[in-house]
């Protein structure tokens, strides 16, 4: 439909891509390009464990196999100098994720990706607007792929995801396979699926994705006054609200993150875990060759984290609040 085509055209002007492809959801934005890139049983695509689990359903669903990366202990994305150890000849694409809003280490990856002529992917479901160098998410690998889930940056009213790229050939197939796999209508010229965005999702998107970067500001002016006034404090905080970070979620560390948990919700402040098990460790990988990742620096990571609440509508009373009450609890007893 017209909203639907007018978003796609935005959103890739935005992005500074050629195409943008609308589809249900991000997680079949993430498959739908693994399929167009012609991976399928037998193939393996490294990716890593810690952000939720939505690349490893996506490369299960086309019937390949995950090969899990370990992570920078900074950033908590994927680390480019173990994806170069890793690497090998079966991995037939690399889905890079970036994580909390903070955007992979791009160019070092694809320094890895590119000498091993292996295709890059994007997750950018949480890196709406996020850039390295002016060059915005989305608009780095050989496919990005989105989510609009209402909770995003940038979200809909419900589901919706879109797939970017510069490359025609595979928009052509996304945009094939996003609708049965037909190649003119009801021509099929192989299976596919049906995920489109809706109407309604499109239009809401197209209102809202003017305000994007006004809100995507706040977002960093809560992530800056949040670690400004916890430094000093014995929890680890993110650093760095520069261009290449929208702060979709505001994650710290400490080692006695359940107690501290705790304490806030006793206290009225609502955090959650993104993410408390790694994919290697989840019960339905028990028995895969993925189960067996060596993954250090992923798993202490799952033990320490925490996400503050961090969204644009946040006011700076409730950011004091929470501020307050971490240093109170700090004061009660240590929470390092």
């Amino acid at each position: 439909g017209r909203e639907c085509t007018a978003f796609e055209l935005e959103f890739a002007a935005y992005c500074g891509v050629a195409h943008c492809v609308s589809v249900a959801n991000g997680t079949d934005a993430l498959e739908l390009s693994l399929r167009s890139l012609g991976i399928g049983p037998g193939d393996t695509v490294a990716t890593v464990a810690n952000a939720g689990g939505y690349s490893s359903t996506a490369i299960r669903a086309v019937g390949a196999e995950p090969l899990y990366i370990d992570i920078d202990p900074s950033s908590m994305n994927m680390s480019a100098v173990d994806l170069s150890v890793r690497l090998t000849p079966a991995v037939r694409a690399v889905i890079a994720t970036h994580l909390y809003g903070r955007m992979a280490p791009l160019p070092a990856l694809l320094a890895v990706t590119g000498r091993a002529a292996v295709p890059l992917v994007e997750d950018c479901a949480q890196a709406h607007g996020a850039a390295i160098g002016g060059k915005k998410a989305g608009s780095w690998g050989a496919l990005a792929c989105f989510s609009f889930y209402p909770t995003k940056n940038l979200g809909a009213l419900g589901d919706g995801g879109a797939v970017t790229t510069n490359d025609e050939h595979l928009a052509q197939r996304v945009k094939s396979l996003r609708q049965y796999g037909w190649s003119g209508k009801y021509r099929c010229s192989e299976y596919g699926r049906n995920s489109r965005m809706d109407e309604m999702q499109a239009a809401i998107l197209r209102a809202k994705l003017p305000h994007l970067d006004g809100w995507n500001a706040r977002r960093r002016e809560i992530a800056c006054a949040y670690s400004a006034a916890l430094a000093g404090q014995p929890v680890e905080c993110p650093r760095d609200f520069g261009e290449s970070c929208v702060a979709h979620l505001y994650v710290i560390r400490s080692q006695a993150r359940d107690r501290v948990r705790a304490a806030l919700q006793a206290r009225g402040i609502a955090t959650d875990v993104h993410y408390p098990v790694p994919d290697h460790l989840q019960e339905a990988a028990r028995g895969t060759l993925a189960a067996t990742a060596q993954l250090p620096v992923t798993e202490q990571a799952a033990r320490e984290i925490l996400t503050l609440p961090c969204y644009a509508e946040l006011e700076d009373g409730e950011i004091s609040a929470v501020v307050g009450a971490l240093h109170a609890l700090s004061q009660e007893a240590p929470i390092d």
